[in-house]
């Protein structure tokens, strides 16, 4: 017998698998970030440029500046007028001290203790972003000046015997001196060291106190195994925000001191506005600005912690 073999069955058509769908909106991030993209060009990397260019620039105002490559206008400014960056560093790092030393506490009460409080306190500590700074520091004339309350408790403490031998006063006088400049520094600045601490603690979790107290730890050994450490975040973001604006601040020491305490800020403006020499002034600027770029990215790596707030 023949043996028939039977031919395979022909296979289904298999259908063609559905393309995947196309991304939709994948341009939409960009085009949110292009507004502040260009806002950071026109405003900041061009302007940045332009005096970039400026620096190295040589002439005058009446014959017009060219860009001869002239770099010894930064080793002249420098050499010129390094005492001023040594008062600015000095002034804006005394502010960021006591900045921390009273915001700290006020942040750690409005985190943990201050309970219904909280929001009244928090408009106080924002109150002053109210009037302008002009006015703030104003203000502080009347606070410092000759024979008042302030000036009068200093005296009858003794406090300004040691102020003056240490140089930051003359005298029975705080206006016009190191100490008034100090001062005016820190309240401006304040807000800004006390805003990211408090944004620091809250973030904190209660239990970790608990946990603590139940190790039968000390509320101070609470504090600087527990709260400090894991609140270091808001330091940093609070000093890095008080030093760096402190440190090319002009308008304290323009109204609060004198000749005598006068910052590279006010050296920057003067060239600016005054004197009228702008390689000069371009140059002392991006000192200033490579100065504290050192001094933050040192200082960051140190504190052991990248998490800003």
């Amino acid at each position: 017998m023949a043996t028939v073999t039977e031919a395979p069955p022909t296979p289904a058509p298999v259908a063609p698998e559905p393309e995947p769908p196309r991304r939709r909106g994948r341009w939409t991030p960009y085009l949110l970030l292009l507004p502040g993209l260009l806002w950071l060009v026109v405003f900041f990397a061009l302007p940045v440029i332009y005096q970039a260019s400026t620096s190295v620039q040589t002439g005058s105002l009446e014959e017009g500046y060219k860009v001869t490559w002239h770099f010894a206008t930064y080793w002249d400014a420098l050499s010129e007028y390094w005492p001023q960056f040594v008062r600015s560093v000095l002034y804006a790092a005394s502010a960021t001290v006591l900045c921390l030393l009273l915001g700290y506490p006020l942040a750690y009460l409005i985190a943990f203790r201050a309970g219904r409080w909280r929001n009244l306190i928090m408009i106080l500590v924002i109150a002053p972003f109210f009037t302008s700074f002009l006015i703030r520091t104003l203000a502080w004339k009347t606070i410092l000046a000759d024979g008042g309350p302030v000036v009068g408790a200093l005296d009858s403490l003794h406090v300004l015997d040691v102020t003056a031998f240490l140089g930051w006063t003359a005298g029975d006088r705080v206006l016009a001196t190191p100490l008034a400049v100090v001062c005016g520094l820190t309240y401006n600045f304040l807000p800004f060291m006390i805003l990211p601490l408090y944004t620091s603690l809250e973030r904190i979790d209660p239990r970790l106190h608990e946990a603590a107290g139940d190790l039968y730890a000390k509320p101070s050994t609470a504090f600087r195994k527990v709260t400090f450490p894991l609140s270091m975040p808001g330091v940093v973001s609070g000093t890095l925000l008080t030093f760096i604006p402190a440190t090319g601040d002009y308008i304290n020491s323009d109204l609060l001191g004198s000749t005598d305490t006068r910052m590279v800020g006010n050296v920057i403006q003067s060239q600016f506005l005054r004197i009228l020499d702008y390689p000069t002034a371009a140059a002392l600027s991006f000192i200033l600005m490579a100065a504290i770029l050192a001094v933050v990215t040192v200082y960051i790596r140190k504190s052991g912690t990248e998490d800003l707030v």
